[in-house]
Formats: structure tokens, C-alpha cells, sequence
């Protein structure tokens, strides 16, 4: 790995991108005080800061669509993805939140609203989709939650909904036939993006059945992907611009969760989508984002002019899983 490039990481003004770069990249441990000082810095910074003010006031709005990349949801994965925890200042409050409203079946629920004309009552309603629930389960999960018993029983339902091949448009019983578009026996897949990195977070499930076949439906996606869309799941040019948050299906948001599975990492598909990321790196191995969300605007990853240090992390990471050396 280029010992520049990790330099210039190192450098960087953003102490998640340097705190997360000497865990993951370095393996320096939580208890190596340039690791420390790294984590007190992200803590305090106002941008993390900010997204602790807006996970604590979950559940927020309704979720009114589920790329809404401003809604507090996509504030506790971010935050899970840089390494924040149950136990860090101001986490508590949000997280009691989450826990406070879990359905009978497992699943964790947001505030949805879904109009009549798609099946919905058009009210603010308390109940889980398979395109949220699993977001708020890894955030869980990833926070340090893996072993409470609401959040267990949580993942035991998320690996009991997949079907033969992978997981399909699910929602809450009271939701009755609502589903998303699509033939309904055609698997999700940016659900299936959201379940594998809730399952991820649980060392025993790295290689069950369901693992599998969720990572086999993403990789025939790619494989097939000149065929037919899936639900509105097209594989194009979208789909191949970097883009972070990991708010919906794309190239990086998908090959991220896949590399987190050994029995994967040598699969030729895989591989494919990995050379579609790193055709996209400069001179000097850095990558600069070439989509972003306008909700996220002033951090490196909706920049689309100049080199993210977060998003060159996360494709370094995806090649040190891999052992690709650059």
C-alpha cells in the first residue's frame, strides 16, 4: 500500500479518517495514544458533533423515501462507520431511542409514511421496511450493541427473512401487502446491501447460508447486469461514481460490504467491481467523489473538485481486505 498515500491520510485534517486509517490500515490498538488523541479529536469535532445532535433527535421526520440521505438515519451509520460507540458523549440518548420501539417479530422501527397510491395510509406510522431496518441494526451492531439481547433477537429475524435468493422487498405485517416495485419474487438489491452489513457485524454469521446467498445475489447482479433491472436497480453509470455516505446501491457501497466477507474475496466478479473503483484514482492514488448528496455538503465526500480523504480511505481498506497491493 502506498506509504504516500497513508501519509497524506495521516495528514489530513478529518481525525475520523485518521483515527479509523491507524486502526484499520495500520493496526495500531484502540489503547496507542496516537489512536487516543485521533478518537478525542473526532469526538469533539463539530461535524460529528452535529450528526450527534441529529441522531439524538430520532426518529425525526418521517421517512418518506428511503435515499433521503438527510434523514437522522443515515447519521448513525456515518457514525458508525467512523467508530463512534454506545458509551461516547451524547450517544446514549439516541441509541435509547432506537431500542425504545422494536417490533414484536425483531426488527427495529422507524417512522415511515407511505402514500395510499403505494399501498400505505399516507400517516406517520411507528413500522419497519427491509430498507431501513437493517441500517439501524448495523449501526447497532457496529456501536457495540452486537451482544444485547433486543439487538440478537433482531439479527436472528434479519437472517430468517432470506429467501432462496436473497432478500426479497419485506415489510412489517401491518403493512399488509405493501412491497416495494418489481416482480415480488425478485430479491431487493439494496437490501440485500443493508442486511449483509448488519449480518457482518457477527462473527458467526460471516459464513452462514444467508451470507452467501445475499453476497451470490449481489455478484449475479453485477454478473447479469446488462439483462434486466431489478426493482429500479440499475448497474450504469450511477452506479459506478464514488459516492459516501452509504446511503443507497452503488459500487462502493456494495463492494465495501462485500469485502467484509472472507469466502468472497476471490471472486472474479468482485474483483471487476473493485478495478471499476480504482480505474478512478489520480496520480497519486487518491480518490475524489464524482456524485454526492447536497445534504452532506462541506465534508470531503460531497466534494466533487478535490481528493476526499475518507473516500481514499474506504478504498484502501477494501484493498487491504482483499490484499490488492497498490
Amino acid at each position: 500500500m502506498a506509504t504516500e498515500v497513508i501519509q497524506w491520510l495521516l495528514q489530513s485534517d478529518e481525525p475520523w479518517t485518521r483515527y479509523r486509517t491507524l486502526v484499520d490500515l495500520l493496526d495500531r490498538p484502540e489503547e496507542d495514544a496516537e489512536v487516543q488523541a485521533a478518537r478525542t479529536e473526532m469526538l469533539a469535532h463539530h461535524q460529528v458533533q452535529n450528526l450527534v445532535t441529529e441522531a439524538s433527535a430520532w426518529p425525526g421526520g418521517p421517512l418518506k423515501r428511503h435515499n433521503d440521505a438527510s434523514h437522522p438515519l443515515y447519521a448513525f451509520s456515518t457514525l458508525a462507520d467512523f467508530g463512534v460507540r454506545k458509551d461516547d458523549p451524547g450517544m446514549a440518548p439516541a441509541i435509547e431511542a432506537v431500542l425504545a420501539h422494536q417490533s414484536e417479530e425483531g426488527a427495529f422501527q422507524t417512522v415511515v409514511n407511505i402514500p395510499k397510491a403505494f399501498g400505505g395510509t399516507g400517516e406517520d406510522t411507528w413500522t419497519w421496511i427491509l430498507c431501513d431496518a437493517p441500517t439501524l441494526l448495523y449501526s447497532l451492531a457496529a456501536m457495540g450493541l452486537a451482544d444485547d439481547q433486543r439487538v440478537r433477537q433482531a439479527v436472528k429475524h434479519l437472517a430468517e427473512l432470506v429467501d432462496g435468493n436473497g432478500w426479497r422487498c419485506v415489510a412489517a405485517p401491518e403493512l399488509g401487502k405493501f412491497r416495494g416495485p418489481g416482480r415480488k419474487s425478485d430479491p431487493c438489491p439494496i437490501v440485500n446491501v443493508y442486511a449483509l452489513k448488519a449480518l457482518a457485524q457477527v462473527p458467526d454469521l460471516l459464513d452462514s447460508p444467508g451470507a452467501r446467498t445475499g453476497a451470490e445475489m449481489l455478484l449475479w447482479h453485477w454478473e447479469h447486469q446488462g439483462e434486466r433491472k431489478i426493482y429500479m436497480f440499475g448497474i450504469g453509470t450511477d452506479f459506478r461514481k464514488l459516492k459516501y455516505p452509504f446511503v443507497w446501491y452503488n459500487v462502493l457501497h456494495v463492494v465495501d460490504v462485500l469485502s467484509r466477507f472472507p469466502f468472497v474475496r476471490a471472486d472474479k466478479r468482485l474483483g471487476e467491481m473493485v478495478e471499476t473503483i480504482t480505474a478512478q484514482a489520480d496520480d497519486e492514488g487518491r480518490y475524489t467523489a464524482n456524485s454526492m448528496y447536497l445534504a452532506w455538503k462541506g465534508w470531503s465526500f460531497a466534494d466533487k473538485k478535490n481528493p476526499s480523504p475518507w473516500l481514499t480511505f474506504l478504498v484502501l481498506r477494501i484493498l487491504r481486505r482483499m490484499a490488492i497491493r497498490t
